[in-house]
């Protein structure tokens, strides 16, 4: 085997270690057992406004979004892959703060809201869900419970990534819709932030 064929086998399995890395935490897996599946998001920060893909562990599309560059509200749909609207995306200022709204297509309602922001704390409550998000919103690196305390999915960025790329692990793989929603969602909140603070 020559060097550059030796480099190409090396980068290969790096890349395969990249694609299986989990970036669920220890204490998660201790606490919850491994996820049924994961998906994954490379993130390109910097424009509030650019698709968000959400892949398959094979690297399929499952999900991308359409944002409206104009509007002022901050209109986000949510597709699937044969271009179904899943979720609607919605800022809204309420009072002193921005409210962020995600309309399902099934009717559920939730909402986030930016003052989530203003404190650092280890539980959230998402509105209209009665689901809370545990750990680092700021890092997204978070598990997401429900209503009785089990989990829903686990958030983090991949171990081994040149990229901002993360990884969704499904608990319970009915509600991935809302879980693709809700991180998205989160994103977005961040990056505008990132743009405010520029």
């Amino acid at each position: 085997m020559g060097f550059l064929d030796g480099l190409k086998k090396l980068g290969e399995a790096v890349e395969g270690l990249n694609d299986a890395a989990n970036s669920i935490s220890r204490s998660t897996v201790d606490d919850y057992g491994e996820p049924v599946y994961s998906l994954y998001t490379a993130l390109n920060l910097g424009d509030l406004h650019s698709r968000i893909d959400i892949t398959d562990e094979e690297g399929n599309v499952k999900y991308y979004t359409k944002s409206s560059i104009f509007a002022l509200k901050g209109k986000t749909e949510i597709m699937d892959a044969a271009g179904n609207v899943i979720a609607h995306l919605e800022k809204r200022p309420v009072s002193l703060h921005e409210k962020h709204f995600i309309t399902m297509a099934d009717g559920r309602k939730f909402t986030l809201s930016n003052e989530i922001f203003h404190v650092i704390k280890d539980i959230t409550n998402i509105e209209g869900l009665g689901w809370q998000i545990r750990g680092n919103l700021i890092g997204l690196n978070f598990n997401l419970v429900d209503e009785n305390g089990r989990p829903v999915a686990a958030i983090g960025k991949k171990l081994i990534s040149m990229h901002d790329k993360y990884s969704i692990g499904l608990y319970q793989p009915e509600q991935e819709q809302a879980v693709t929603a809700i991180f998205i969602q989160l994103e977005k909140m961040l990056e505008a932030r990132r743009e405010n603070d520029d």
